[in-house]
């Protein structure tokens, strides 16, 4: 069974900086994509970030190109979503997902793991 555990979410200034974490539990994940997607209020979950655990390509959202970087630590089992220059407009809940394939996909349909997530606000 695979669990997924978020943290580092919080409150900070527009123009700041945050890292996520993602634990990752219960599998090997060297065959597997991680992707962070998030979702504010009244809007859907929308596609962030992914990469895959075995070599570490990498996908982002134009929204966040250059703002935000993806990595995984695979002796911790940890995957990472470094944001920095946050604007308002990135506040939301945001959920670390897990994919059994080695394939990048922005698709939330593909990602048969997600975590509980974690709030994000950004205060202008």
């Amino acid at each position: 069974q695979v669990q997924l555990v978020e943290s580092g979410g919080g409150l900070v200034q527009a123009g700041g900086s945050l890292r996520l974490s993602c634990a990752a539990s219960g599998r090997t994940f060297s065959r597997y994509t991680m992707g962070w997607f998030r979702q504010a209020p009244g809007k859907e979950r929308e596609f962030v970030a992914a990469i895959v655990w075995c070599g570490g390509t990498t996908n982002y959202a134009d929204s966040v190109k250059g703002r935000f970087t993806i990595s995984r630590d695979s002796a911790k089992k940890t995957v990472y979503l470094q944001m920095s220059s946050l604007q308002p407009e990135d506040t939301a809940v945001y959920y670390c997902a897990a994919r059994g394939s080695y394939y990048l996909s922005q698709r939330r349909q593909d990602y048969g793991y997600w975590g509980q997530g974690t709030q994000v606000t950004v205060a202008s």
